[in-house]
C-alpha cells in the first residue's frame, strides 16, 4: 500500500553504524531504522543471543511461563520502576496497553496529553497525537483525552478528579526532538498526586540510553507511574514493553488484555543482549560525550538555525527545506538522516558510535548544506 514516501534505495546488510545497498555503496547511518538498531546494526551480542534462542525454543504463548521473558520483566523493572511489565511487539501496543490501564485503574477517566505529542497509529494512541493532519482522515477518534500546551499551568488546570491520566513523552521525538520542561515533568507529578491520576512518560523513542541514562526521566528526578518503551528495547527485533510502578502493578486483571506474540523468548532474549550493551556507565557517558558533540557540530552548519535534543537525540531547524536535505543526504553524501517536517532534520544514531562516526556525519552534513 503506498502509505511511505520511500526513498530509491535498497538495503541489503548492515553492520555497526554502516549500511550497504544491493550495488556495494556504503552509507553512514544516523537514523538507525528511527532509533531501532541503537546498538548498530547486527551487534555480534544481539546476533549470537538470537541465533541460540533460535535453535532452542522460538514461540509458545503468554499461556506458559519462559525464561527469557521472566529475566527480562525482573530486569526492566529493576532498572526502571520497581513494579510488573507488559509486554507488546511495538511502541504503539505500549501505549495502547498504557491507556487501558489507566482506565481500568480509574474507570471513564479521561487522558491530558500534550500539543505536538506523537504517541503512534492504532486507534487509542491516535486519538492521544493531536495533530490535525494524522488525525483528521481516521474520525471519529477515541473520547475522552484532552491536548493542552505543554505549559505547567495549562497542565495543572487540566488535571482533576475525573482524570486517569496524564501521558506525556519527555522529549517529543516526531514533532522535533522538544524537549519538555523538568518543570512541566514536575508539575505533572504534583497534580496527578493531588488528583490520583496516573502519570504516564511515553519513552518509546527517548528511552533505552538514547538521551545518556538508561531512562529519560532519570536525569529530571521525575518518576512516573508507568512507562512505555519500544524501538531500541529488541536490539533491531520488533519488541515493547509497558512498565508500571508498585501502585499499578495489579490493576489489570487476568483476561483484561492480552498479545499473542509479545514477550516470546526470541525477542526477549534480543532485548536481553541489547541491555547488555547499553546499560553500562562508559556507554552512557559517551552518549552524553558524543552528543555534545555533535550539536556543538550542528550549530556552526550553513543554514541551522537551532539544534534541539539531548544525548543522540538531536534535531537541527533549517532556513531551507529539510526534505531536500535529507534526500541529498542520502543520494549525494550516503548519509541516513530524516525529516521529522519541514524544516527539521532528525539525528538519531547508534548509541555505539565513535568520535570518527559522529565528526564524519558532521563533514557529511556539511557538505550537502553548502551545496
Amino acid at each position: 500500500m503506498p502509505s511511505y514516501a520511500r526513498l530509491p534505495v535498497e538495503f541489503v546488510r548492515g553492520e555497526g553504524a554502516r549500511l550497504w545497498d544491493e550495488e556495494g555503496n556504503e552509507y553512514l547511518d544516523f537514523l538507525c531504522g528511527v532509533g531501532v538498531t541503537s546498538v548498530g546494526h547486527c551487534h555480534p551480542r544481539v546476533v549470537e543471543a538470537v541465533r541460540a534462542q533460535a535453535d532452542r525454543l522460538m514461540h509458545v504463548s503468554n499461556i506458559f511461563y519462559t525464561e527469557p521473558a521472566m529475566r527480562l520483566a525482573e530486569r526492566l523493572s529493576r532498572s526502571s520502576l520497581g513494579g510488573k511489565v507488559f509486554f507488546t511487539n511495538s511502541g504503539a501496543e505500549a501505549i495502547e496497553a498504557a491507556l487501558k490501564l489507566a482506565r481500568r485503574a480509574r474507570p471513564g477517566g479521561d487522558v491530558v496529553v500534550a500539543h505536538e505529542a506523537f504517541h503512534g497509529r492504532t486507534y487509542g494512541a491516535l486519538s492521544a497525537t493531536p495533530q490535525e493532519a494524522k488525525q483528521a482522515p481516521f474520525a471519529p477518534l477515541v473520547p475522552g483525552f484532552r491536548a493542552v500546551a505543554a505549559d505547567p499551568d495549562a497542565l495543572v488546570g487540566a488535571v482533576d478528579e475525573r482524570t486517569a491520566a496524564v501521558l506525556l513523552e519527555p522529549i517529543q521525538g516526531e514533532s522535533g526532538v522538544w524537549v519538555l520542561p523538568e518543570e512541566l515533568l514536575r508539575a505533572a507529578r504534583e497534580a496527578c498526586d493531588a488528583h490520583g491520576a496516573a502519570l504516564i512518560f511515553d519513552e518509546v523513542q527517548c528511552g533505552m540510553g538514547r538521551t545518556g541514562s538508561l531512562w529519560a526521566h532519570q536525569q529530571s528526578g521525575v518518576v512516573p507511574d508507568a512507562l512505555a518503551t519500544a524501538k531500541a528495547l529488541g536490539g533491531g527485533l520488533p519488541m515493547g514493553a509497558l512498565i508500571t510502578g508498585p501502585r499499578l502493578a495489579d490493576v489489570l486483571r487476568p483476561g483484561e488484555h492480552g498479545s499473542t506474540f509479545a514477550g516470546g523468548p526470541l525477542v526477549a532474549c534480543a532485548a536481553l543482549a541489547a541491555l547488555d550493551v547499553i546499560d553500562q556507565p562508559a556507554l552512557l557517558a559517551s552518549v552524553r560525550e558524543l552528543g555534545a558533540r555533535l550539536a556543538a557540530g550542528l550549530a556552526v552548519l550553513p543554514h541551522v538555525l537551532e539544534v534541539r535534543g539531548r544525548g543522540l537525540m538531536l534535531a537541527c531547524a533549517l532556513d531551507i527545506a529539510a526534505p531536500e536535505v535529507v534526500r541529498r543526504a542520502l543520494l549525494e553524501q550516503r548519509l541516513v538522516v530524516n525529516a521529522t517536517g519541514p524544516d527539521t532534520v532528525r539525528l538519531l544514531p547508534p548509541l555505539t558510535i565513535g568520535a570518527g562516526e559522529a565528526d564524519e556525519a558532521l563533514a557529511r552534513l556539511r557538505g550537502v548544506l553548502e551545496a
